[in-house]
C-alpha cells in the first residue's frame, strides 16, 4: 500500500513524465486540469464546511428548518470526490494491498501492476459512461430531488460522469505510457 512517503523524494528529483512526447503532452494537459479541479474542489469543501456550519448555528439559535443546505453540501461533497480521483490517481494515491506485491518477483508483479491498471480502465470507462447515461437521462426528463427544495438531479450526476471521465483518461494514460516505454524524469517545475 502507497503511503506517500515516496512523494517527497520523487518530487525533489523532478517529475516523472512519459517517454512518447504525445502521452507526456496530453499528461501535461491533464495535470493542469487536474490542478484546476483540484483548486476548484478544495474550494467547495471550505464552502461545505461553511454551510454546514451556518445550517447547525441557524436550527440550533433560530430554530429554522434549513433544508436546502443540507442537499447543496451533499452536492459539493459529491462534486468534490468525484472531481478529485484523476488527481489522486495521477498521485498513485488510492489505497491499493500490496499483499502480492512482497511475494511475487519483479517481472510478475510489473504484469500484474499493468493488468490491475487495464483493468481498472475498462471498469472506469464503463462507469463513466453509466453516468453519462444517468446525466443525459436526469437533463432531458428534468429529473429532481424529492425534498422541497429539489434541486436538479443533473448537477450531481455531470460532476460524477466528469469525474469519472477524467479519471479514466488519467488510467488510460497511465496504462499507454507503460505499454510505450514507461516514464522518465522530467525538468524540474
Amino acid at each position: 500500500m502507497s503511503h506517500g512517503f515516496e512523494l517527497e523524494s520523487a518530487a525533489a528529483s523532478g517529475p516523472l513524465q512519459p517517454r512518447n512526447a504525445t502521452l507526456a503532452l496530453l499528461t501535461r494537459a491533464l495535470n493542469w486540469v487536474n490542478q484546476q479541479v483540484l483548486r476548484a474542489s478544495m474550494l467547495a469543501l471550505v464552502l461545505t464546511a461553511a454551510l454546514l456550519t451556518y445550517s447547525v448555528l441557524t436550527r440550533y439559535f433560530f430554530k429554522s428548518a434549513t433544508d436546502w443546505q443540507d442537499e447543496a453540501a451533499v452536492f459539493m461533497l459529491v462534486g468534490a470526490v468525484f472531481m478529485c480521483m484523476a488527481y489522486v490517481q495521477s498521485l498513485r494515491g488510492h489505497i491499493g494491498i500490496e499483499a502480492l506485491a512482497t511475494f511475487l518477483p519483479a517481472g510478475v508483479n510489473r504484469v500484474r501492476l499493468l493488468l490491475v491498471d487495464i483493468v481498472s480502465t475498462l471498469f472506469c470507462s464503463f462507469f463513466s459512461w453509466k453516468s453519462w447515461t444517468l446525466f443525459y437521462e436526469a437533463w432531458s426528463q428534468g429529473q429532481t430531488t424529492s425534498s422541497s427544495f429539489a434541486p436538479p438531479l443533473w448537477i450531481p450526476y455531470s460532476l460524477m460522469a466528469v469525474g469519472m471521465s477524467l479519471l479514466a483518461l488519467q488510467l488510460l494514460l497511465q496504462t499507454a505510457t507503460k505499454l510505450t516505454g514507461g516514464e522518465a524524469r522530467g525538468e524540474q517545475a
